[in-house]
């Protein structure tokens, strides 16, 4: 497997790895809520050897080797947008091929539909538009934000060796993984403590609920209007299936090709799955 390079983009505000040649053409790579830069770890050096291509892919802020926010603001998505931003500034990527896994295929729709002058085309990996909030529940969700922003931080949990953390992310994932898939993100994640112990890297502040989302209405709209080419590649155990706003949200994206392949959510990190999701990005490019 080839040994990613490590970068700092974005006035080293944000942490990346890339595979591949600096002068072959980027596709940018974007990870999923509470995962990092080496969610792409099996996905990459198989892209770059049968495409020539070269993929970089960012921690986004708070996540990884990168900086958290300043002060004790909250993450908003569409703060991410300016990471992607940022970095496709940094490595003068005037229009980007995006490669996104989960929350980063949430950021990659709201660019591609905002600002599709920088977005040549999407890939999606068992994600597609944003988590919404039904515009009745809007007064709900805030309550939920402020309540959680206003509760005290905790201390990342402690661990004694990185097999521990990486059992705990198994046991206390929000969607099913296993060691293997979950070992190269919990790895980057852990940082050495002044006791000897490790600790996750992850801003806490992460956790806390979002006092404002997208309701529906509002996401659909956004996916109508994104003019890019879209490949979006699901797991047969992944998270939208055949789930109302699954269905709505494909649907509304003009000429989206959808792809379902064996695998759960990260099945472009899964050992078993990670191979057919490689063919099948392969197999989509001629026809760009």
């Amino acid at each position: 497997m080839t040994d990613p390079h490590s970068l700092r983009l974005a006035d080293g505000r944000l942490a990346a790895l890339s595979w591949g040649e600096a002068t072959a053409p980027t596709w940018l790579a974007l990870h999923g809520w509470l995962d990092n830069a080496a969610s792409f770890t099996r996905l990459a050096p198989p892209l770059v050897e049968r495409l020539g291509i070269r993929v970089v892919a960012i921690d986004f802020a708070g996540h990884g080797l990168s900086q958290p926010l300043g002060g004790d603001t909250d993450y908003a998505l569409w703060d991410y947008c300016h990471d992607l931003l940022d970095a496709c500034d940094a490595l003068q990527i005037e229009r980007a091929t995006l490669l996104a896994h989960s929350l980063g295929a949430g950021v990659s729709c709201l660019v591609a539909a905002a600002l599709p002058e920088r977005v040549a085309r999407l890939m999606l990996i068992d994600g597609v538009g944003v988590l919404t909030t039904p515009a009745d529940e809007a007064h709900q969700q805030l309550r939920k934000g402020l309540l959680g922003h206003r509760r005290s931080r905790s201390l990342a949990p402690r661990y004694p060796d990185s097999e521990t953390a990486i059992s705990a992310r198994v046991a206390g994932g929000v969607t099913p993984i296993d060691p293997r898939t979950a070992e190269p993100v919990v790895r980057r994640n852990l940082a050495r403590d002044e006791g000897g112990g490790l600790r996750l890297r992850t801003d806490g502040r992460l956790l806390r609920p979002s006092p404002v989302r997208f309701c529906p209405e509002q996401a659909l709209a956004m996916l109508a209007a994104i003019r890019c080419q879209v490949l979006l590649i699901e797991g047969e155990d992944g998270i939208l299936g055949e789930r109302d706003m699954a269905r709505r949200a494909r649907a509304a994206v003009p000429g989206l090709e959808r792809r379902v392949l064996p695998g759960g959510h990260h099945l472009h990190l899964e050992p078993d799955a990670v191979g057919g999701v490689v063919d099948t990005l392969v197999a989509w490019q001629p026809i760009l």
